[in-house]
């Protein structure tokens, strides 16, 4: 196996970014923590947004500063583009692509829409990745506790011939630097992101909790109970396991469950799953799942998905959460401020 590089603030020029200009386009999840670190980090930034719209009074509440898109891509000289991987491509070909000069640096944080095709850049611009591994609240929230999340970079093109170093500098500015950054490249991070969104992380772990609900309640089990013991208990684990690995896990929890782990486990995620999971890789691999996720904005309009997500919220499992948090107190205060960040 290849020696893994984590990359630290000792090793990086982090002054580098500060000599640099940055557009943020888009001021949702990533925009909000990536910008505002950046900020904090010294670096001089304008967010990139429809004037007047939500984002716009939003950033300005903050502090910061905006401009159209146009206006900030001519200003700038690295784009980071943090809109939704499906408006990019139309965002891209109208609002940044005709102001867009060589020596700039185009940035993502997910590498969809280069991978596959969507937006395909200008000669002489340089095309780089900071990906941060979690959410941009958490991003922002980890930053201000003076920690920071991991970070992958990537280098589709290196017009300038700095590219690396200019990524691990943002990098580090946003935080990273104090966790770790990775290299990979856009392909490795956009199809090992797709499937471990879809297999674990939102996608079979938002199944297997409401089907473990259901066959709680279908059996007779209080709905509350159920909620405690497939919802509410998955962060403890997870903490665990984020912290020191199954094997902390499993030293944590009791014989019983352990046991219960080994014996059990396989019965619901086996061979068949793992068929399952591989179907899935194979259409992220060979781009048909990112044609059908286009399709369903272009020319579906979104409708399939809106109803999918109607649907979710509609679940017993999020009624019954909604109520047990109003009434217990537990952890933090809410990472998500919709009217804010």
């Amino acid at each position: 196996m290849k020696n893994l590089k984590i990359y630290m603030d000792k090793d990086i020029n982090t002054e580098l970014i500060k000599s640099k200009k940055i557009a943020i386009i888009g001021f949702g999840s990533q925009g909000y923590g990536q910008g505002m670190n950046l900020v904090d980090s010294g670096c001089d930034v304008i967010f990139g947004l429809r004037l007047g719209g939500k984002s716009d009074i939003k950033a300005k509440d903050y502090g910061l500063k905006t401009a159209s898109i146009e206006d900030a891509v001519k200003w700038a000289d690295i784009v980071q583009i943090l809109i939704p991987d499906e408006v990019q491509a139309r965002v891209y070909k109208e609002q940044i692509e005709p102001y867009m000069r060589e020596g700039q640096y185009l940035m993502f944080s997910h590498g969809f829409n280069i991978h596959y095709g969507f937006i395909k850049p200008k000669e002489g611009v340089s095309i780089i990745m900071v990906a941060p591994k979690a959410p941009g609240h958490t991003v922002r929230s980890e930053f201000t506790a003076g920690k920071g999340v991991p970070s992958l970079i990537a280098i589709e093109k290196d017009s300038s011939g700095d590219s690396k170093n200019i990524a691990l500098s943002y990098a580090s500015a946003i935080g990273s630097g104090r966790a770790g950054i990775i290299e990979t490249t856009f392909r490795e991070e956009t199809e090992t992101d797709l499937f471990g969104e879809q297999a674990v992380l939102c996608g079979g772990c938002d199944f297997l909790i409401k089907t473990a609900f259901e066959t709680l309640v279908e059996a007779g089990y209080s709905p509350y109970m159920a909620y405690f013991e497939v919802c509410h208990e998955l962060k403890l684990i997870v903490d665990l396991i984020y912290e020191g690995g199954i094997e902390d896990m499993h030293y944590s929890v009791s014989n019983n469950a352990e046991y219960g782990d080994y014996t059990r486990g396989g019965k619901i995620i086996n061979s068949d799953t793992k068929l399952r999971m591989k179907e899935i890789l194979a259409q992220i691999q060979d781009g048909s799942y990112a044609k059908e996720f286009m399709e369903e904005f272009t020319s579906g309009g979104g409708g399939n998905f809106k109803s999918l997500r109607a649907k979710s919220e509609e679940h017993q499992i999020e009624k019954v959460g909604a109520e047990i948090r109003l009434l217990f107190k537990w952890g933090r205060g809410k990472l998500v401020d919709k009217s804010k960040n």
